[in-house]
């Protein structure tokens, strides 16, 4: 795709503008530990919130929604789709008990919970585990991503597209910390959404409306109508149909993974917050973003791509250069520096927030828990900012000469802590369980995940449930490897002594979460407990609201305006019912 002088003085202003910020918020963000790594806890709901989104933007995503519908369709999203329920946890159970025990770090919580060796042992070893092997993966893949669309849409090599906007991402975030992280993320939300929204209008006009887009589609040889549906046939036959896939994501792994407490970086912007009810409000207006607004433009382009390129079998890419493609196809001067602009800012928005949080593991888990625990604040920010600049090289080194599929990658990370789900929910509302728990449920997901690996390695071809072993999908591997795990680290909790009756009463007082901790209270009420029956109904409001938002806003695009009207009004309903159930607790969370 050819720029004109316009399209780079575009990109200049955004990167221009990207490091005044970090110059702007260097000297904040040298104070402390606290406001390099959670803004000192001064954010509103509005701007963590946005910056989840932002976060969630990451330069490969459109890629792999692009490949999705090339290869199933429109319902293979529900692979993260189904993960709405697990998200409604974090916003009503999750973000006000995070915000309330005030800890630096997610890990931190583990030796308010727990105690001794064990659990001292285990937040060293999951600070290492998350900060170095999953956050590499994740950084790997997204500069992965941005290597692959600078290819296809500017011509030009992947090392020095990444080399520059590596560059420039880690002089903001290394010298603004979490601060420049946050607020470049807001600049970087609104180029994304404008951006993706711009590319959708031009594809479609393209086609000549989205009626002709959809007429086209059809007459496509070998097109099938379950790519345009939002559900496959009800069919569960076997494990291989699309509906059981689709019915395992939704009734196993939203509970079962490794964020089904609100995961890393979505806890990071619910530690930053004001007060429990901004942690709140800001987890809800993430989800209802991250669900609904912004995935439609992504589609509408993925199925552009079908029309426009029916066959990228040949292509280095494959399906996913279909998105890259579109861009090249339909954009203009000035619109096409928009987009190069959002793809650019939709990468930096992710490594920025992996790079600060994975740092804020390493010096606050590690360095200083474990090596310098004596050492003045400025201290610890400057050796964050060092291990900060290793973190990156690591991370392109992996893109580079580790990771082949942004896809496998995926599935990779994902079915690691798919056993460790239920553990760290647990930890919150029942008192037996212990260090030894989520050590065990970590274990065995790590070996059980490794180990299929390795056999896929060995033995490609043999058989596993009708599929060839290294190519057996996640929904079929989970159903193994999430039954085992639980087994594993329920056998671990009660065969190992509890932790003792003073640090659990401790941690009830300090977090009253409520559930299963009847040795530990003994009946006594200690007021704001969170589980109960107003969380249930929160729990289903909020489900309503992101599903009929999603689903609604799906009816129209695809111009089926009485479904869509209706779905998007059942959502408002239950919006507004959300905040009616909602504000009795102005006073207890805060204004």
């Amino acid at each position: 795709m050819h720029l004109t002088a316009l399209d780079w003085g575009i990109v200049a202003v955004y990167f221009a503008v990207c490091l005044a910020v970090g110059v702007i918020f260097s000297g904040r963000a040298s104070e402390s530990t606290d406001s390099y790594f959670i803004s000192g806890r001064h954010l509103p709901w509005w701007l963590l919130g946005t910056s989840m989104v932002a976060t969630t933007f990451a330069s490969d995503t459109p890629l792999a929604i692009t490949e999705f519908l090339r290869v199933g369709g429109i319902w293979k999203n529900w692979y993260w789709w189904s993960l709405g329920m697990g998200s409604m946890l974090g916003v009503f159970l999750f973000a006000p008990l995070w915000r309330r025990v005030g800890v630096l770090t997610d890990n931190e919580l583990i030796e308010l919970r727990y105690e001794g060796r064990p659990a001292a042992f285990l937040r060293g070893f999951k600070a290492l585990y998350f900060s170095i092997g999953y956050n590499l993966i994740v950084m790997g893949w997204v500069i992965k991503g941005i290597g692959k669309m600078t290819a296809v849409l500017l011509d030009v090599p992947e090392g020095p597209a990444i080399g520059v906007c590596l560059a420039i991402t880690m002089i903001y975030t290394l010298s603004s910390g979490f601060w420049g992280v946050v607020v470049t993320d807001l600049l970087q939300f609104g180029v994304a959404m404008a951006g993706s929204l711009v590319l959708a209008f031009f594809a479609v006009s393209h086609l000549g409306g989205m009626a002709a887009l959809l007429s086209k589609l059809q007459s496509l040889p070998g097109f099938h109508p379950e790519t345009l549906h939002f559900l496959p046939a009800a069919d569960l036959s076997s494990i291989h149909t699309p509906f059981s896939e689709i019915m395992i994501y939704v009734c196993l792994l939203w509970w079962s993974s490794h964020d089904a407490d609100g995961g890393g970086y979505v806890i990071q912007r619910m530690l930053s917050a004001k007060n429990e009810r901004h942690a709140l409000l800001g987890t809800l207006w993430f989800y209802l973003a991250h669900y609904a607004l912004r995935v439609w433009p992504w589609i509408i382009v993925g199925l552009a791509s079908m029309a426009l390129f029916p066959d990228l079998s040949t292509h280095a890419f494959k399906d996913k250069a279909g998105y890259p493609l579109v861009m090249k196809a339909v954009l203009r001067p000035g619109y096409a520096g928009l987009m190069v602009a959002y793809f650019f800012g939709a990468f930096m928005s992710t490594i920025d927030t992996h790079v600060n949080w994975s740092t804020s593991y390493l010096i606050h888990d590690v360095y200083r828990r474990f090596i310098r625990p004596s050492a003045p604040e400025k201290h610890y920010v400057f050796v964050a900012r060092l291990a900060g600049a290793a973190i990156a090289v690591a991370a392109a080194y992996v893109a580079v000469y580790w990771i082949d599929s942004i896809s496998q990658a995926w599935q990779f990370i994902y079915l690691m802590g798919s056993g460790v789900g239920l553990v760290l929910i647990g930890r919150w509302f029942w008192w037996r369980v212990n260090a030894y728990s989520e050590i065990a449920a970590l274990a065995s997901s790590l070996t059980l995940t490794i180990g299929w690996l390795c056999l896929g390695r060995l033995m490609p071809e043999a058989d596993f449930m009708g599929y060839p072993l290294a190519s057996t999908p996640l929904h079929v591997k989970a159903v193994v490897v999430v039954p085992v795990s639980i087994a594993v680290w329920v056998s671990a909790t009660l065969l190992t002594a509890p932790v003792s009756m003073e640090k659990l009463e401790r941690f009830y007082r300090l977090a009253r979460p409520g559930g299963l901790w009847g040795p530990v209270t003994r009946g006594e009420k200690y007021g704001g407990e969170i589980l109960g029956w107003d969380f249930l109904a929160k729990w289903l409001g909020g489900l309503l609201l992101i599903y009929g938002a999603l689903f609604g806003l799906g009816h129209l695009v695809f111009l089926r305006w009485k479904e869509g009207s209706l779905l998007l009004a059942m959502a408002a309903a239950a919006g507004a019912w959300l905040f009616t159930l909602m504000e009795p607790q102005r006073e207890e969370l805060g204004p």
